[in-house]
């Protein structure tokens, strides 16, 4: 990771990872050892369930986003992906329909 690579990063569920060049990764990324709380579907693009899908895991505070996607791979992004993260590629209607299905849980 080259200083500077995370100038475009925002801020996702309260977790900025702003960080200079010199800093330790497991400093912070929240620690994802334990098991998942039960998934829960909050929006997806069939019915099938192997299809793009965006789930949550846990409740309030410690509620978690899991996406299933189509695997995107880094150099094909032309970005650095750090070990342990990869992207994934969603139809942006999914994710405004699970940020329209999650407004009510969140208010």
């Amino acid at each position: 990771m080259t200083p500077g690579s995370l100038a475009n990063t925002k801020v996702v569920s309260g977790y900025s990872p702003q960080m200079t060049s010199n800093q330790d990764l497991s400093t912070t990324v929240p620690d994802r050892s334990g098991p998942l709380a039960p998934l829960r579907t909050v929006a997806n693009m069939c019915n099938a369930g192997s299809c793009p899908t965006v789930y949550v895991s846990g409740a309030g505070d410690s509620a978690r986003l899991v996406v299933q996607g189509y695997a995107v791979p880094a150099d094909r992004a032309g970005i650095a992906v750090p070990d342990g993260e990869m992207l994934v590629e969603i139809p942006l209607d999914l994710l405004t329909e699970a940020a329209r299905n999650l407004s009510g849980d969140l208010a």
